[in-house]
């Protein structure tokens, strides 16, 4: 077999959207993208969306709307994409990690308020994996010290914390659409909140600064070009519309990669859900175990014709934050752990039980030698 990491899963009616715009004659702001905006304000129960090209974009835009600027600290995890942690360096904001829970990955918010110094203005949570962080104790926190709160919810479109959805509990939240992602649009992101200030600010943001009445060429302040095409948000629309079948494909396929590592007593670790989450699957992520090299066990499942990739490295091990903040290898013992055991298995909403099935038995080869 030849299994990819991810596959994006588009239908006849993502097809008839596109080539609705495509034959409009109107590719870029035009109904899609708020067609798109409401399907998420409808489904998380927030006042207002607002869709930029990419979720990197609608964080850069979230620190931005903020107000956050150099000299101010945000506390954020080093378990992450990069992006979450770039986003505060685009505006001089420092990033100070606190380290995060071995088996739910998400930050550690036990350890969030020895942190806290004079200079602290806001938490970035990171939901990574789609497993939300423990939002009653992070806005409590944050209440406590007045902080804003930013949710990066990139990997959780779906997911609950004590029955509450990830996006829904935050100043700003943003959200993204990459193909490996719950939904896609190839590219783009969403940015969500119930702060009319905050979503003026990335309204115009996104448009190159224009005014809030979206005159022509009146720009009131310095903005960028985040948009989001209507050839994307049409992409995305069909997706929101099927979102709950996509969900659910994507818990199945879940539930059997759980129960083939138990039945088959493979020797990994897989993804803990806390009692009062709900996990809303964006990839499936072992550890191997310590004693042996993770990536040897890829490169033998690459030969097997099995894709994986390592989920993640530790941001404040790559080399130039290293420089900029002077962190080094034993400053966050969790993280780098996971960033040394962890790979992402084959999955995606269609995979099927025999594919999952040639995965498992190949990767209990390669551990058991």
């Amino acid at each position: 077999m030849n299994i990819p990491l991810s596959k994006p899963d588009i239908t006849d009616l993502e097809i008839k959207y596109v080539m609705d715009v495509l034959q409009s004659g109107n590719l870029s702001l035009g109904k899609n993208v708020r067609a798109f905006e409401k399907k998420f304000e409808d489904f998380l129960g927030v006042s207002y969306a607002v869709g930029m090209n990419s979720g990197t974009s609608a964080l850069h835009v979230a620190v931005k709307a903020l107000g956050l600027q150099a000299g101010d600290e945000v506390i954020t995890s080093p378990y992450s994409f990069v992006a979450s942690s770039n986003s505060l360096l685009f505006e001089g904001v420092t990033p100070v990690f606190v380290d995060v829970h071995p088996d739910t990955t998400v930050m550690n918010e036990d350890l969030i308020e020895a942190a806290i110094t004079d200079k602290t203005k806001a938490i970035l949570v990171v939901h990574i994996f789609g497993h939300p962080c423990n939002m009653d104790k992070v806005m409590d926190i944050a209440r406590k010290y007045n902080l804003k709160v930013i949710e990066d919810a990139c990997e959780a479109l779906g997911a609950t914390w004590n029955g509450q959805y990830t996006g829904t509990f935050g100043d700003v939240s943003v959200f993204a659409f990459y193909p490996n992602k719950q939904i896609t649009t190839g590219e783009g992101g969403m940015l969500v909140t119930n702060d009319q200030h905050i979503y003026e600010m990335a309204a115009s943001l996104r448009n190159q600064g224009r005014s809030v009445k979206n005159e022509w060429l009146v720009h009131e302040r310095l903005g960028y070009n985040y948009r989001l095409s209507d050839v994307h948000a049409a992409i995305g629309v069909a997706q929101m519309e099927r979102l709950q079948d996509i969900l659910s494909k994507r818990e199945r396929a879940a539930m059997r990669y759980h129960a083939m590592i138990q039945e088959k007593n493979i020797p990994v670790t897989y993804l803990h859900c806390h009692p009062l989450a709900t996990i809303s699957w964006f990839v499936y992520p072992v550890l191997v175990p310590a004693q042996m090299s993770r990536d040897d066990v890829m490169a033998k499942l690459a030969e097997k014709g099995i894709q994986t990739k390592p989920y993640f490295p530790s941001i404040h091990l790559q080399s130039f934050y290293q420089d900029l903040l002077h962190t080094k290898p034993g400053d966050f013992k969790v993280s780098e752990m996971l960033g040394r055991q962890s790979l992402a298995l084959p999955f995606f909403n269609d995979i099927t039980m025999e594919e999952q099935t040639y995965v498992m038995e190949t990767l209990l080869s390669i551990l058991k030698g």
